[in-house]
């Protein structure tokens, strides 16, 4: 029996767990874990917690989609895997943002690739030293998807998401914090401590004025941007994903013979 790729525990006083739970491959997105995803997250909508905290499993958060698993999918039909799975990742980051409830990321590890989006979704972050994000599209010949170009620069600014991408520069969980996309950063040992700190702070507040306080700040018209923006991502991956140069750039990354 397959341990289950995401998991959901639902802890008393009204605090649920989302791991993601594919730690061999280091929680890398796979188009079954993004639909027991999009599952998991439309029951938290029906019935939301008063706090939800995302993690991954093991040593890293989740390092993005899984190359290999793209690598495999022969040529000319890479687009069509592509598009459900960059689809329902986009998906899932709206659904995080439509969650009523706050959202808090537990990033323990790396963050590379479209899994950004599920950490720029939540309302807060706390990183452990030695945690860093990266993008990796550059190297591997993917065009950016999860927010990086439709999230990330309304949080950091264009120029700075740009150099961040185009340089393929990782972001160690320090700078994450100065530039904004995380709200603490602790010592590995030190996580669980600031999860719930803050977990005990969400719950002694009014739940009614959290809730109200999230829909304020996603209003109608920046939701809509945001899934806009993931759109074009996902058209422009499926561009460039069952190209001659791509195929070369995942054989680079994957250490494969050409």
């Amino acid at each position: 029996m397959t341990d289950p790729l995401v998991t959901l525990h639902r802890g008393d006083g009204g605090v649920a767990t989302l791991t993601l739970n594919r730690p061999k491959r280091h929680n890398s997105l796979v188009p079954a874990m993004l639909e027991t995803l999009l599952d998991v997250l439309g029951d938290l909508t029906k019935l939301p917690p008063r706090v939800l905290v995302l993690t991954g499993a093991g040593r890293s958060f989740s390092t993005g989609g899984d190359v290999a698993a793209f690598a495999d999918v022969p040529r000319g039909q890479r687009a069509d895997y592509a598009a459900g799975l960059v689809g329902d990742l986009h998906q899932a980051i709206l659904a995080m943002i439509d969650l009523p409830c706050p959202v808090i990321a537990r990033v323990q590890g790396p963050v590379t690739g479209g899994s950004l989006g599920l950490v720029l979704a939540a309302d807060l972050v706390a990183m452990a030293r030695g945690a860093f994000i990266g993008p990796y599209y550059v190297e591997v010949g993917f065009a950016p998807d999860g927010g990086w170009t439709a999230l990330l620069p309304d949080r950091i600014g264009p120029a700075r998401a740009g150099e961040i991408q185009l340089l393929n520069r990782m972001v160690t969980a320090e700078e994450a914090q100065r530039l904004g996309i995380a709200q603490a950063v602790t010592d590995p040992d030190g996580l669980d401590d600031q999860i719930a700190v803050w977990v005990q702070t969400l719950l002694g507040k009014q739940a009614q004025s959290l809730m109200a306080t999230k829909r304020l700040l996603w209003p109608p018209e920046r939701r809509a941007a945001v899934a806009a923006g993931l759109e074009r991502e996902r058209q422009s991956f499926l561009t460039l994903i069952d190209t001659a140069e791509t195929d070369a750039g995942m054989t680079h990354f994957l250490g494969r013979a050409a």
